[in-house]
C-alpha cells in the first residue's frame, strides 16, 4: 500500500484528482486493496494515483465512478487531468482545439496528433525521454475525443508523404497508423489528403501550421518552433494561412488517390504484421 502524503487539492488538478479519491474511499469505508479488488487493478495501483505518482485513465475514472457511486464526478474530472498532462503553452491551443467547428491541419513531417495511434504516439513522445511518458500518451489520445462528440469539428488534414515514410516505432506500429488513416477517411467528417513529393516546391516548405474556425469566434492560426507554439487571430496571419492552405490543398492528391497511396505505403514498406496497442488502466 503506497504510504498516504498531504495533499493541496488546489495544487493542480492531478492534486485534487487524488485527494478527492481518497476521500470518497475513505467514505466508503474501503481500504486501497479493497477499491482495487473493486475496479480490477492493485491497490498500489490505487494508492499511486492518491498521491499523484500515476496519471488516471477515462477507463479507470469510470470504474471510480461506478464503484463509489459518484455520480460521474471522476469522469468528468479526468479531462482537466489530462489536459493539464499537455505542455503548459499547448494547454491553450488544446481548449481552442475542443471548441473549435473546423479544423484544418497542414503537417510536413508527422501524423497530425488527433489521428494518431497510442503506438505512434507512444514511440513519438518517448524519442527524447521517457518521463511521464504514460501522462503524455493518455493526454494526447484523450485529445481525439472530440471526433467521436455527437457534433464533431469537420477535421481536414494535408500530410506531406514524408509523415507515411518516417520511420516512427517500427514497421508494425507504423502498419497500424497507416492502417488507421485509412480507417478514418470512411467518417464523413474526417477528410485526409497526401501532398506527395512529386508536388516539388510547394507552399507548406516553412514547415507545419493548423487553421481553426469557430461559429462566433475569429479564426485562428497555429505554428510551433521547437521550443513552444504561437497562435494568432491577426487578420494578415489568417489570409496568409488560409491562402497557403488552399494551395497545398490544391496541390494535394485526391482523397481516392491519397487512399491509394497510404494503403500502397502500408503493403510496400511496412509488411503485413501489425502489433497491439496496449492500453493500462491507469
Amino acid at each position: 500500500m503506497t504510504q498516504a502524503r498531504e495533499l493541496d487539492p488546489s495544487a493542480s488538478p492531478l492534486d485534487f484528482y487524488g485527494y478527492e479519491l481518497r476521500r470518497w474511499r475513505e467514505e466508503a469505508k474501503l481500504s486501497q486493496n479493497d477499491l482495487g479488488g473493486i475496479v480490477f487493478c492493485t491497490g498500489a495501483l490505487i494508492g499511486m494515483v492518491e498521491t499523484t505518482r500515476r496519471v488516471p485513465t477515462r477507463e479507470f475514472s469510470e470504474r471510480i465512478d461506478a464503484a463509489l457511486g459518484t455520480g460521474g464526478s471522476f469522469s468528468r474530472l479526468v479531462g482537466l487531468v489530462l489536459r493539464s498532462q499537455l505542455p503548459t503553452w499547448f494547454q491553450a491551443y488544446a481548449e481552442m482545439e475542443a471548441r473549435a467547428s473546423y479544423i484544418y491541419s497542414f503537417q510536413a513531417q508527422l501524423v497530425d496528433g488527433l489521428l494518431q495511434t497510442e503506438g505512434y504516439a507512444r514511440a513519438l513522445l518517448g524519442a527524447r525521454s521517457k518521463k511521464g511518458l504514460d501522462a503524455k500518451v493518455a493526454a494526447r489520445m484523450d485529445r481525439q475525443r472530440i471526433l467521436d462528440r455527437e457534433n464533431p469539428p469537420l477535421l481536414w488534414v494535408v500530410l506531406s508523404e514524408a509523415a507515411l515514410r518516417q520511420h516512427i516505432g517500427g514497421p508494425g506500429v507504423m502498419r497500424n497508423q497507416l492502417a488507421r488513416l485509412l480507417a478514418l477517411q470512411e467518417q464523413e467528417w474526417v477528410k485526409l489528403q497526401i501532398l506527395p513529393f512529386e508536388a516539388g516546391a510547394h507552399a507548406g516548405l516553412m514547415g507545419s501550421f493548423n487553421l481553426l474556425r469557430f461559429d462566433d469566434d475569429p479564426d485562428v492560426v497555429y505554428t510551433e518552433d521547437f521550443v513552444q507554439g504561437h497562435m494568432t487571430a491577426n487578420p494578415q496571419a489568417l489570409r496568409e494561412g488560409h491562402l497557403r492552405y488552399d494551395h497545398l490543398r490544391a496541390a494535394a492528391l485526391s482523397l481516392e488517390a491519397s487512399a491509394a497511396l497510404i494503403a500502397r505505403v502500408m503493403e510496400e514498406r511496412y509488411g503485413h504484421e501489425a502489433e497491439p496497442d496496449g492500453r493500462a488502466l491507469a
